[in-house]
């Protein structure tokens, strides 16, 4: 005796069908993530430019000094850490978006992390040791 197959009608809108189906389903995060990064970096960048010149031609340690104030040091690694992370996550957009296999993309955007994490690191590192020492 055959067997009917029988075929299940999904009543589903085209809307129903693609949410919630983006690449990890976290687009939405990323893409705000993005964003504020990029408005926390206005500021953040228009003070260290403003301050980078009034500081031109200063000795090292005058900048040190400067450095070593808990405010700057504070606005430093504030800058160090929305920099590489904007970094990181428009990398991993360009990588997502030209790097075809999914095995090369993935390397691609786990080195660009892990690079962002060791670089960001390294000059968190730096203005630390520059507040340690004007002080």
């Amino acid at each position: 005796m055959a067997h009917k197959l029988e075929k299940i009608v999904v009543m589903r809108s085209q809307l129903g069908r693609v949410r919630g189906t983006g690449a990890a389903h976290s687009g939405a995060h990323h893409w705000k993530a993005e964003r504020v990064t990029a408005i926390a970096l206005v500021p953040l960048t228009v003070w260290f430019v403003i301050a980078v010149l009034s500081h031109l031609g200063a000795e090292q340690p005058a900048i040190a000094a400067w450095a070593g104030r808990p405010w700057n040091a504070a606005l430093l690694l504030a800058l160090i850490a929305m920099t590489f992370h904007h970094m990181q996550l428009g990398l991993q957009v360009v990588w997502e978006d030209y790097i075809h296999g999914s095995m090369r993309r993935d390397a691609a955007i786990l080195a660009t992390k892990g690079a962002c994490l060791l670089l960001g690191l390294i000059a968190a590192v730096a203005v630390l040791k520059l507040a340690t020492v004007a002080h």
